[in-house]
Parts: C-alpha cells; structure tokens; sequence
C-alpha cells in the first residue's frame, strides 16, 4: 500500500466504493486521514465493512472536509457533474482522484537511500495501453528490474507496494483518471494514438483529447513517447519538443517509415526499427511473435519498445522479452486453431478504430460483431472489412448494426451462441473465426470480459 501522504488528522471524503474507492479508503487511513465515505448503490455501501458512511449529497456535509477524492467511472463534469462533486464545488472543497494522490505520496524520504530512483510509466492512448502496458511490464521483468503493474490494469495505484530501489512502476491510465487527478508527474508519458471514445464523457473529441494531454503538460515527464499516426499525436509531439532534434520525445509509428535528427520508433512490414541522429539504431523482425498478431500489437511494441530503452534496457533485451510475451486475454487472443481454422478473441475492440486494427490482421475473416455501438457509427470501418469473408451480428441492435455493412454477407444471429455455431459451421481451412465487436458489451454483458469468455467457452464446447 501506499499510505497518502499530506491529510494526517485531516477530515477527507470518498465518493465510489467499487475497487478504487476501498484502496483510497485504506491509503488515505494509513497516512492518518478521517475518511468518511459514500456510494450511490445500496449494496456497495452494505459490502462497506468499517466505513464511516455520510450521504455527501445532503446539505451541509462538506462542513470541515479538506478534500473530495471520486473514482473514476463517476462523472464530474460531462454529462453532468455528480451531486456530491457539484456540492464539494460550492463548499470550495478540492476534488482529486487516486491517481492524483499516489503523484503526491509516492517519492519518499527513503529515496535518499537508493542507488536508483524508482521511476513511474505511465501509459493512455485509446488503444492498445493495456497491451502497452502489460508488454512494458513484462520486458522490465525480464530484464531484471524490479517492477509493479498498476492503474487501470494490475492492482489499483494506492494498493500496490511502496517502491523498492530501482523499481518501475508502470501504470494504464484512462482518460477518465487523467482528466481530474491533480498531479501527474511519471517519469516516461506514453500516448500509443488517438480515436473518438468516451466522447460523451469529454462533450466530444477535443475534450477527450484535451483529457489525455493533461499527462504530458501537467508535469512534464522526463521522456516523453508520442504515437505520431495522428493529426493529435503530431501536435502534442510538436508542443512538447523544442526543435527537431530533441530527443527528450520520441515519436512511434506502425504506418510508416519515420526519418530526421529526433528519435523514432516505427513498425513497417513487420520490423521495428529504432532510429536516432538521422541513422538506424536496431531493429526487430515482430512477425513470428505469437503474442503480438498485426500491426495495431505492432504499435504497441513500439510504444513498449521506446519506454523501456527510455529507462536504458537494451534492444537485444527487449527483443528476447517480446518473443517470451504472451498476450492479454480479449486482446487478439488465440484461443483455439483447428481443421486450419484459427479462433481469435479481441472483445476488447469496444470501439470501431480497435476493430478496424483487427480486421487488418487476418486474411479471411469470418466476423463476429455488433453490441452497444458507440458515437459516430460505423464509418470508420470503411477500408477495413476487404478480409470480412461474413459477418455475424450479436446484439440487441443487431440489424440496425448489420445495415451499416454495406458490401459484406451479413448474418443476423443477435446471441454469441448462434453466431459461433453459424460460424464454425461455415468456416474453411485459412479462415479466422474473429471476436473484434466494434461496439459496446453491455447490452448483453456485464463487460468485454464476459463477452470475450462467452465467445471462448462456446468455441471451445464445438471443438
């Protein structure tokens, strides 16, 4: 745990008791904090063992509080301000996440007697920062350094162990976290790209850029890795450098060849290749690495790859760490090949821009699809289903889904069962049975997870 430094004998609310809010709870008690604490939801109250509970959303109960601390799936601003984050508002009480607190309680007096300052990588982007995050993680582990996995990944950011010399700490961070924490001060900032999510969440896009940027420009990280393949990434890779040659922002990119003074890291016809002062430092032959199919995990290696030579582990290194990576369940996960058919599981694609870098990593795609579709529709899929051999569409929406397909076969199936049925039935030696949604889960789900074992358990029941 790390105990919150800075409120001992100080009176702090919590508002949210899943997860995050119990390890705040806990952090903030061990720093010597009076917490008291609510939530919504009668039954998360009622598993609140030993919890001062006070309803923060009658009147007065900001009275002689110094801070607000709110997880992270409550909203504070778009749509609409929570009552209790609104009533803090009023009382002139500051309101801070777990993110924001760890920034702050962190670094210690202890640091004095390390060989090697921890460092903290922290990681946001719209795709692929958990298997960021994870590759990250692993190629530290594998190099020897003592290292934690934490945010929206791993263990919350207050639960995890106070840092040992030399320790790296890497953290997923969602836009939701970044948004409102008050510091955010890692060492290595990494944005692996950029595409329209949560955007109800933000009131649009440039909100939900603009939430995302708080990680680079609040504390100004040491190194910072920007993915570069869009118009936003280009522009804060911009702000945060003072001239061509600064290699204090490296750039990443899996559409294309990158070349100047600066340092660059880009994937193109399955190598990685590490440039720096206008020459070719390494490379990395990623096609035979089962854990990393397509190029959207080739954009992850090369965030992952950036980070951690960031932090000095070598090229050969990390090369040997990727081939040893195995992937993240709902990530592109291979969960079964049989008769020549392979089955892969990438629930994780909630969004139309994580589907289209999955549909662009098979050759003959039979494509399970449909849920709660997010904003803006389909259309970003144009260009990416040339491999959709069929389409089999779950949900409760499912046939205002399949409209929006046009060109491709489309089979209405609307549950997981009969979309796996009908597609294992059809399926031909060199096909991919590919779980890549485009959409939402909880139409039908409590999340992508159950979505993604749903799918796994019915191929697996047929095999």
């Amino acid at each position: 745990m790390i105990p919150v430094r800075g409120y001992a004998g100080r009176k702090v609310a919590v508002l949210g008791l899943g997860r995050t809010g119990l390890a705040t709870i806990a952090a903030l008690e061990a720093g010597g904090a009076e917490v008291m604490a609510w939530d919504d939801g009668a039954a998360a109250r009622d598993r609140a063992e030993g919890v001062t509970l006070v309803d923060l959303t009658r009147d007065r109960a900001f009275e002689g509080v110094d801070l607000l601390v709110t997880s992270p799936g409550i909203p504070h601003l778009y749509p609409a301000p929570h009552p209790a984050i609104a009533a803090a508002w009023a009382a002139g009480v500051p309101v801070d996440n777990d993110i924001g607190l760890f920034f702050r309680s962190f670094a210690t007096e202890d640091y004095e007697e390390f060989d090697t300052a921890p460092r903290v990588i922290a990681i946001t982007g719209s795709n692929g920062k958990s298997t960021t995050a994870a590759l990250t993680h692993h190629v530290l582990e594998e190099a020897g350094r003592p290292t934690q996995l934490a945010g929206n990944i791993g263990r919350g950011v207050l639960d995890i162990d106070p840092p040992r010399d030399g320790e790296v700490v890497v953290l997923e961070l969602s836009s939701y976290q970044t948004d409102l924490a008050r510091a955010l001060t890692p060492d290595v900032a990494v944005l692996t790209n950029l595409s329209p999510d949560h955007l109800d969440r933000h009131a649009g896009l440039g909100g939900y850029f603009a939430a995302k940027r708080r990680l680079f420009a609040e504390g100004g990280p040491d190194r910072a890795v920007i993915g570069v393949d869009e118009h936003e990434g280009r522009y804060l890779a911009n702000q945060l450098s003072e001239g061509p040659g600064d290699d204090r922002v490296i750039r990443i990119s899996a559409a294309g060849k990158l070349a100047g003074e600066g340092w660059m890291v880009f994937a193109r016809k399955g190598f990685l290749t590490e440039w720096r002062k206008g020459r070719q430092v390494a490379s990395i032959d990623l096609r035979g690495m089962a854990g990393l199919p397509g190029a959207h995990n080739h954009q992850n290696a090369c965030a992952a790859y950036a980070a951690t030579r960031a932090l000095g582990i070598g090229p050969r290194n990390i090369e040997a760490a990727m081939h040893s990576f195995a992937g993240l369940p709902h990530r592109s996960q291979r969960i079964a090949e049989a008769g020549g058919v392979a089955y892969v599981n990438d629930s994780k694609a909630t969004n139309v821009d994580a589907a289209a870098k999955a549909l662009s990593a098979f050759p003959r795609i039979r494509w399970i699809c449909g849920g709660l579709q997010k904003e803006g529709g389909l259309e970003g899929l144009a260009g990416a289903t040339d491999a959709v051999v069929k389409a089999y569409v779950i949900g409760r929406e499912a046939e205002a889904f399949a409209r929006q397909l046009p060109g491709i076969e489309t089979e209405i199936c609307t549950t997981m069962e009969v979309a796996v049925a009908r597609a294992m039935d059809e399926a031909e030696p060199g096909d991919t049975v590919l779980l890549a949604p485009a959409a939402a889960s909880f139409d039908q789900y409590d999340s992508f997870e159950k979505r993604g074992e749903d799918f796994t358990q019915e191929v697996r029941a047929r095999l």
